[in-house]
């Protein structure tokens, strides 16, 4: 049984700006691989790139600090983010 406020979250977060075709995504990978986080980072057809992690909820936190650090690749202008409860089912962190 997971400790209190231990049980994995899913971050959910898009990212606008110029975040394709600079190697976003694999920044992304490599930055929730470091913190132990599997999903997956996709560009979307609205130049969009739609992150989902899963794992620790201060892991995901610190992604999501990374996202909006300022050291990515590109450029990001916002990014708008939702935590919900794990689903499961994702291995590794993928670029999509």
């Amino acid at each position: 049984m997971s400790a209190p406020g231990r049980d994995p979250v899913r971050l959910v977060a898009w990212v606008h700006g110029h975040v394709q075709g600079v190697g976003f995504r694999w920044w992304t990978r490599s930055r929730a691989l470091e913190l132990g986080l599997s999903g997956y980072a996709a560009n979307k057809p609205d130049g969009r790139v739609h992150v989902v992690a899963e794992g620790d909820e201060a892991a995901c936190s610190s992604l999501l600090e990374l996202l909006r650090g300022g050291d990515t690749p590109g450029r990001v202008d916002l990014v708008v983010d939702t935590y919900e409860p794990a689903r499961g089912g994702l291995t590794g962190f993928v670029e999509r």
